[in-house]
């Protein structure tokens, strides 16, 4: 079971929220954080979704933000989730929890840049592709987005 929150900028569950998203985005491309880049996240909408474990223990599951494009059009970014729970349906637990999140705070269209690894993962939830094939952050990915 998730507990889904509105994370904070800068508490200690944010800080939490950044080491996920550095193991698996980050890292793997061998790419950091910048102080500036952390900055620019302090207007968003922070998701986290917390999951206990046996020993009664919470931690972070994974996590993504969404950042207003437009009036209408909020933007998804930094979507991540814990290794060990890759596969499990944390992934579209938070979609779900994003696309709520983004309809109550007014928005009707959810836009991504997504890798074009995760392109079939966002498909199978009602997300189609925009455009053609870019390259950002030095993969594949495609502009993919929904109407809510």
């Amino acid at each position: 079971m998730l507990d889904f929150r509105i994370i904070e900028y800068g508490s200690c569950d944010y800080h939490e929220m950044v080491k996920l998203r550095d193991e698996v985005l980050r890292k793997p491309l061998g790419l950091t954080f910048s102080e500036e880049y952390l900055q620019q996240e302090i207007n968003d909408i922070l998701i986290g979704a917390f999951h206990k474990d046996e020993d009664n223990n919470t931690f972070l599951a994974g996590c993504c933000i969404l950042s207003p494009f437009s009036e209408d059009t909020v933007q998804l970014r930094q979507m991540a989730v814990s290794p060990a729970l890759q596969g499990k349906g944390v992934g579209r637990d938070i979609i779900l929890f994003a696309e709520k999140s983004a309809t109550e705070n007014g928005f009707h269209i959810l836009m991504m840049h997504a890798r074009k690894t995760a392109a079939g993962f966002y498909e199978k939830l009602g997300y189609e592709t925009d455009g053609e094939e870019f390259t950002e952050v030095g993969i594949p990915h495609y502009e993919m987005r929904k109407r809510l």
